[in-house]
């Protein structure tokens, strides 16, 4: 078994869902460091029950490589599982467990990095940064990076991510922005439901708007940025939804989220404005029948979207050390738009399927990995140049 495949199932065997503390996967990555004679700094979130973790291998100089990854994983609950998912099985070809492919088999990779780059003595730098809550926003990363940037750590020229792309070099992903929205009725007999508020009869107003504007962007010309992507288009979501008590009672609460997945090039800002001035409308709506009536939307998360470069470092190594000289882009976010949006040149390229993702039964091919190991390899001789 070679170092990365027991590393990977070392990390598949923490079950670090983003609901749950990731302390004990951190523990164990600081311990395999300590062991090497590397040293390694924690960012804790603000419930100290989670932490992101960098490290610096090699020389103190500029011009290093960032190999990014992030240790929580999606729920298995719900999904029907044939193996274990937390325990790596290894049949037809294929490595299964939650995270193999999204994305502690990168994780692993990057880790088996280290040792290979103190025996081949670096010239440039290998940085490994580990965050938390990636799948739930990627909330993790921002105050990992700007900690790396504000406590001395030597500036990488290029940040690879390791999100499953199947070892194309992806340069470029959308970004997003989401609420919590909680609409708040009032409750009569549905008899006479023009004298109440129905919270979820409301939020289905602002669901239809969310459809609207969906088949107007989708109806639009794309940019030439944006025509790049799948759909070529900023798109609004609604994944859950739930409220009410009875059939003949208006509804008090309606709780669901609005998501906006951003092509490059749109902005922020506007979407954020148009989305807040519907709820205003619909609040006042409200209101005007029960002042007691209203709306909170609670952003959950912002993500910032990955624009592909002009000559970038991370692509330039990145197609070097794979041979992929084609376009990709992709619609899922990471944080290598949160990177590049501090200054470092960024990409997307690690090994899997991103249809595997978030799978039961999810696995990554026992080729994909090894072409990663081969990726890490000869990146770690590019370092030593």
């Amino acid at each position: 078994m070679t170092r990365a495949r027991d590393l990977m199932e070392k990390l598949i065997a923490f079950p670090t869902v983003s609901t749950e503390s990731n302390l004990a996967l951190i523990d164990f990555v600081e311990s395999y460091l300590a062991d090497l004679g590397v040293a390694s700094t924690r960012v804790p979130d603000a419930t100290g029950q989670k932490a992101s973790l960098y490290a610096h291998i090699g020389p103190q100089v500029a011009c290093g490589v960032v190999l990014s990854g992030h240790t929580d994983v999606v729920p298995v609950a719900g999904q029907a599982w044939d193996t274990d998912p937390f325990t790596v099985t290894e049949k037809d070809g294929k490595l299964y467990g939650r995270g193999t492919c999204d994305m502690k088999g990168f994780d692993a990779l990057a880790l088996s990095a280290v040792p290979l780059a103190l025996e081949r003595g670096i010239k440039r730098p290998l940085q490994i940064a580990l965050s938390y809550d990636e799948e739930i926003g990627c909330l993790g990363a921002p105050p990992m990076i700007d900690h790396m940037v504000s406590h001395g750590m030597p500036r990488a020229d290029t940040v690879i991510v390791g999100e499953p792309s199947m070892m194309q070099v992806v340069t470029g992903h959308k970004g997003g922005i989401g609420w919590d929205m909680h609409f708040r009725g009032f409750e009569v007999h549905s008899s006479i439901a023009y004298q109440g508020v129905s919270a979820i009869m409301m939020a289905a107003k602002m669901i239809e708007w969310c459809n609207k504007v969906n088949a107007e962007t989708a109806a639009a010309t794309p940019s030439a940025l944006a025509a790049a992507f799948d759909p070529p288009y900023t798109g609004l979501h609604v994944g859950t939804i739930h409220g009410g008590t009875a059939n003949n009672i208006t509804a008090k609460d309606c709780y669901f989220n609005v998501n906006i997945r951003l092509v490059p090039g749109d902005d922020v800002r506007v979407w954020e404005a148009r989305v807040l001035a519907k709820v205003a409308e619909l609040e006042a709506e409200m209101k005007a029948v029960r002042p007691e009536a209203g709306i909170t939307a609670a952003q959950n998360f912002e993500l910032t979207g990955l624009v592909p470069e002009s000559m970038g470092k991370a692509e330039e190594i990145a197609r070097r050390l794979t041979g992929d000289n084609a376009t990709h882009v992709v619609s899922y976010g990471t944080e290598a738009g949160q990177f590049q949006e501090r200054g470092y040149s960024a990409v997307v390229c690690g090994p899997g399927d991103i249809a595997q993702a978030h799978q039961p039964n999810e696995f990554i091919t026992i080729d994909q990995f090894q072409q990663g190991e081969a990726f890490i390899a000869r990146l770690v001789e590019a370092l030593a140049e």
